[in-house]
């Protein structure tokens, strides 16, 4: 086998990742137009509400067998990791600028590289770690302690529940399809975040649900991205592809929002950004 023909996965993998950080990007946008207009927990219901509705096709229509979960103890543990991250992202989406929101976003892939090792026993090379570590300065920079706001710590949160989502997925065996992956671990979610909507739940206008309703068809169309990038190549290779995402909130919030970044948060950018570019 050559080594283009051995290198060919890992691009699928980084394509698929900057695709899906483009529409988790969009997922973004529709929370911040929520405003907090509804409850966090109202929002992971009907989401996961509306994803297991959209999924449901698709899964319905393979061959039984392959409607099947096979690691039910895993599947369960990724299903709550997501509940307690979506939460998490809706406070900080709410509170602070996309930028800032997702800068911190983006931690995950540094903290994905001890998880990696923890739990699959992944050897990052050094240059991989450094790569990380720029990324994450880039991430501080942007923050700035001077102007820490407390929302920022559920946007580690995020982080952390994202890098620990994305790992979990290998211990899914690879025959498991990615429908059959999603469909479960959404299934799975709805207990949870239902008895806690059902504790805070308040009138939604048409308009509030339609928001609901693109979030959800972007963030499980990220999520199946993501899903059948990490199981395409190792996570320490690909995580880096992670960073595209704040490229595109910048964008959008300086469109939507008037959210103009400043020369820091140029500089922290910058060195999110550098190590995904291109080796000639």
């Amino acid at each position: 086998m050559s080594m283009r023909s051995m290198m060919a996965p890992t691009h699928l993998a980084i394509i698929l990742l900057i695709l899906g950080n483009l529409l988790a990007s969009l997922s973004d946008v529709a929370v911040k137009v929520l405003d907090g207009g509804v409850s966090p927990f109202q929002y992971i219901f009907l989401r996961q509400l509306i994803s297991l509705a959209l999924l449901f096709p698709f899964w319905f229509h393979q061959q039984p067998k392959l409607r099947c979960l096979s690691n039910p103890k895993v599947t369960l543990i990724r299903a709550h990791v997501l509940l307690i991250g979506s939460g998490c992202m809706v406070v900080s989406i709410t509170y602070l600028t996309l930028a800032t929101a997702n800068a911190v976003f983006y931690t995950a892939p540094l903290l994905m590289i001890p998880l990696s090792i923890l739990l699959l026993n992944e050897k990052p090379s050094t240059k991989k770690i450094f790569q990380t570590i720029v990324g994450f300065l880039g991430a501080l920079i942007i923050l700035r302690p001077s102007q820490f706001h407390w929302a920022a710590i559920f946007a580690l949160g995020t982080a952390t529940t994202l890098a620990l989502y994305n790992i979990l997925v290998r211990k899914i065996p690879n025959d498991q399809s990615v429908i059959t992956t999603l469909f479960w671990t959404t299934l799975l979610s709805l207990p949870v975040s239902g008895g806690l909507a059902w504790l805070y739940w308040q009138p939604l206008h048409y308009h509030e649900v339609l928001w609901i309703a693109l979030s959800a068809t972007f963030i499980i169309s990220y999520n199946g991205l993501a899903t059948i990038a990490y199981k395409k190549a190792p996570a320490t290779q690909i995580s880096l592809a992670e960073y595209s995402g704040l490229i595109f909130v910048v964008i959008f919030g300086v469109i939507w929002f008037d959210e103009i970044p400043d020369i820091l948060t140029a500089v922290g950018i910058a060195l999110i950004v550098i190590p995904l570019m291109p080796k000639t």
